[in-house]
């Protein structure tokens, strides 16, 4: 059965109109209440699903933060021409600011945090970063030098917010050269080249030889034929992004999908290195180091800016 819901959580199709779904409604109700007296959008995951209300119609009943995220951050339920207010705009406005408020505080969850720690390295050797319990991170890699600027949890997940957001709104971010197949042909092709030429000019021709030597060609210049995958990875990134609004906080299921490594240097610059290679740096960054900003592991990008 399909998990994908082609109307909004809290609304339902009846006879051609799209009216409020009752059970779903007060749903709806509840986890803008919740999430405005303190509950965390994993809390009213949870919450929903003890209740027994299905997110998606004739669904088994499971329920996760980004569910709620999603909910949260619909302005459907205010009311438009095709569906019913569900949520009077003063409490959708105060969710949506308590939301920022706590983005800005980067509370994230334990699974969340794993994630962070997995994808986040140094960029000058490339091994993973140790972060601290009071939520500072540092390289203790032997032979690479710490940082030479404390580096915190905000400023990481702040980054990395800017620049998807960045990757959203300019998509021409994310572009990468790159051919779909590169053939770069070696010592062999010309010396069975060669061969065919010869056979080609003898005064007795043998058809079967030549044309066994000429597949014998074709495979050897298969093997020097590499594919090159980065458009195809830019495109899949264009799409991705181009259904994305703007995010209030940290989408850590896109980020997977879109991010292969965070780099961080030792003078805090970060940067994000997408999976088709292109690399997003953050426009925010400090500028006061100048020059030792740079980063040793690529020379195309420049503290303070964004680029490719």
């Amino acid at each position: 059965m399909s998990q994908n819901r082609r109307i909004p959580f809290g609304y339902k199709m009846e006879n051609g109109e799209i009216t409020a779904e009752p059970t779903e409604a007060k749903a709806v109700a509840k986890i803008f209440e919740d999430y405005l007296a303190g509950s965390s959008l994993l809390d009213i995951a949870k919450q929903m699903q003890d209740i027994g209300v299905p997110y998606h119609p004739h669904g088994v009943c499971t329920w996760n933060r980004n569910m709620v995220k999603r909910i949260l951050e619909n302005d459907r339920y205010l009311g438009t021409d095709k569906y019913p207010q569900l949520v009077d705009e003063i409490k959708f406005k105060q969710v949506n600011r308590l939301k920022s408020q706590k983005a800005t505080n980067l509370c994230i969850v334990p699974d969340e945090l794993t994630e962070l720690r997995n994808m986040t390295v140094c960029s000058e050797c490339r091994k993973r970063l140790f972060r601290n319990q009071n939520g500072t991170w540092n390289c203790k890699t032997v032979g690479c030098c710490g940082f030479k600027h404390t580096v915190t949890d905000h400023m990481i997940i702040s980054a990395v917010l800017n620049m998807l957001n960045s990757a959203i709104a300019n998509p021409s971010l994310l572009d990468a050269g790159g051919e779909i197949s590169i053939y770069t042909p070696n010592g062999y092709v010309t010396r069975q080249k060669n061969e065919i030429d010869r056979l080609c000019d003898s005064s007795d021709i043998d058809y079967d030889r030549i044309k066994a030597e000429t597949m014998k060609l074709a495979e050897i210049k298969y093997d020097c034929c590499s594919y090159d995958d980065v458009p195809q990875k830019t495109q899949y990134l264009k799409k991705l992004l181009a259904v994305k609004s703007q995010l209030n906080s940290l989408d850590f299921d896109l980020l997977k999908l879109c991010v292969g490594h965070i780099l961080v240097s030792h003078y805090a610059c970060i940067c994000l290195e997408m999976i088709n290679g292109v690399r997003i740096v953050n426009n925010t960054e400090r500028k006061e180091t100048g020059n030792e900003c740079n980063d040793n592991s690529s020379d195309q990008n420049s503290c303070g800016g964004r680029s490719e």
